[in-house]
């Protein structure tokens, strides 16, 4: 029996598939912690569920570039580090070597690589006004719930640029400001490009290396 993931685009249950064209490749990403404290016993459940598609994937062939990043800054970390009078770098970095002993003493395997937030401040504030730009939409009392139509180019691994792809989605709502549970129908058009591209930009354009 073969890996079956559920689609959150299509919202189906599907083969699991590797966007490699060879089919040899797969890149794996797992939301680690947020290191503004001990990780609990709870938290790690999450971690040995991203091991065991890790080794599965590897049992099955594949070559895995698994990538977890640590979460070294937000309320919580700045909030902790401010109480214990230390930066941030001082306070988060002991929690991100215990975290990762933790992981050990569990028999959780280390990932390629383990990218910290704050190194990427600058491509994550990119990244979402790309979004706002060519995805996004704001919503205000003069515009109650209708379709809205966002369109965006996708930038191919050699620099260049696709023609923009047009994504219309269906938004139904009973207020003026829907919520996630509001966007009960998503069309896309034929020659539509899926956000996960404009992701896979990102991610492409990003050295993990560190």
């Amino acid at each position: 029996m073969g890996l079956n993931v559920f689609n959150t685009l299509s919202r189906s249950v599907e083969p699991f598939v590797p966007l490699d064209p060879d089919g040899k490749k797969v890149g794996l990403y797992c939301c680690g912690p947020t290191v503004h404290d001990y990780a609990h016993i709870g938290n790690f459940r999450t971690f040995l569920f991203f091991d065991l598609v890790h080794r599965y994937l590897e049992w099955s062939g594949y070559d895995v570039t698994f990538v977890m990043n640590l979460t070294d800054v937000d309320d919580k970390v700045i909030e902790a580090a401010d109480a214990a009078g230390r930066s941030i770098t001082e306070h988060t970095e002991p929690f991100g070597e215990v975290f990762l002993s933790d992981c050990g003493t569990l028999g959780v395997r280390t990932v390629d690589s383990y990218p910290r937030a704050t190194a990427y401040i600058e491509r994550m504030v990119d990244f979402i006004e790309r979004l706002i730009e060519n995805v996004a939409y704001q919503n205000t009392s003069d515009t109650p719930a209708a379709a809205r139509t966002a369109s965006f180019s996708v930038t191919d691994g050699d620099g260049g640029t696709s023609p923009a792809q047009t994504i219309v989605i269906n938004v139904t709502a009973e207020n003026d400001a829907p919520t996630l549970a509001d966007l009960t129908t998503a069309t896309f058009t034929e020659s539509a490009v899926n956000l996960e591209k404009l992701i896979g930009t990102f991610v492409h354009d990003t050295d993990l290396g560190d």
